[in-house]
């Protein structure tokens, strides 16, 4: 079964591309304040850049189990995209009303508003929010904002950043399938609690390391003394359009794979990509 034989399937997938393969968020965020904000970004003191990286992970830890319990496990409903957007900006508002201290208390809120958000349009594409992987894919959406100082200039794809984390966590998997075999055969397959949060955990850390470079690039704009609450509250809005396209993107891609296996939408994923990239 060919996806190119389904035109509604193969026009969804393109869809996908376009949003997967869309300006990163570091130019969007270079757009809405007229310069480039790699310079702030250098500009941060070393503490602060510290400090930024054990936020967003305590951020991701915590938003993580809150953001799916909070939803109504409901496949195929519709996403609530605006609602999160006003949530968004809300918060981003009130950490640019009190200042550069205050973002680190906005900084959880905020990313359990997105991390909300990308669960919503899992569940609307038809993802059961109580399987692991699917918490696991939800994790990985925010790996797609930006590169680490250690990634090759020409590593931005959709399906780099997806290899990114997978190779992150086949030795783990290798670990934790060993663990699961001494358990006995009935037990093959299941993952402790204790498994679950160290597997969870490893993700987390590498998703980190890219999420801190996005995080970084709006704490950086909002250190800019012209920016205000409304800058804020707009920069946040910005944030979770860029994930929740993310999201769309990757769950659709996802969808697909399960319907028509993962090489031959990987292949197919990167003829759009070559063609789009040829205009």
């Amino acid at each position: 079964m060919s996806i190119q034989d389904h035109p509604e399937d193969y026009k969804q997938l393109r869809q996908a591309v376009a949003l997967l393969e869309s300006p990163s968020l570091t130019a969007r965020i270079s757009g809405l304040i007229g310069s480039p904000i790699e310079s702030a970004v250098k500009a941060l003191p070393a503490s602060v850049s510290k400090k930024i990286n054990g936020a967003v992970v305590a951020a991701l830890h915590s938003s993580a189990d809150a953001a799916l319990w909070s939803l109504e496990n409901s496949p195929k409903k519709q996403a609530s995209n605006l609602l999160h957007k006003v949530y968004a900006a809300t918060s981003g508002a009130v950490g640019g009303a009190f200042g550069f201290a205050a973002l680190f208390v906005e900084l959880p809120i905020s990313t359990t508003i997105m991390m909300r958000s990308v669960a919503d349009i899992a569940r609307s594409e038809g993802f059961d929010l109580d399987d692991f992987a699917t918490k696991q894919a939800c994790i990985e959406v925010f790996a797609m904002g930006g590169n680490t100082q250690a990634d090759d200039a020409t590593e931005t794809g959709y399906y780099i950043t997806r290899s990114f984390t997978t190779q992150a966590m086949q030795q783990l998997s290798k670990e934790l399938a060993a663990m699961a075999a001494k358990q006995g055969a009935g037990a093959a397959g299941r993952l402790s609690p204790g498994q679950v949060g160290k597997w969870l955990a490893l993700l987390i850390e590498k998703v980190a390391s890219r999420f801190g470079v996005t995080i970084s690039s709006k704490f950086a704009a909002q250190a800019v003394p012209v920016i205000g609450a409304f800058t804020g509250a707009t920069i946040n809005a910005l944030f979770t359009d860029f994930y929740q396209d993310m999201a769309r993107g990757h769950f659709i891609v996802k969808r697909l794979e399960e319907k028509y296996g993962f090489e031959p939408i990987k292949d197919e994923y990167a003829r759009i990509t070559a063609r789009l990239g040829a205009r």
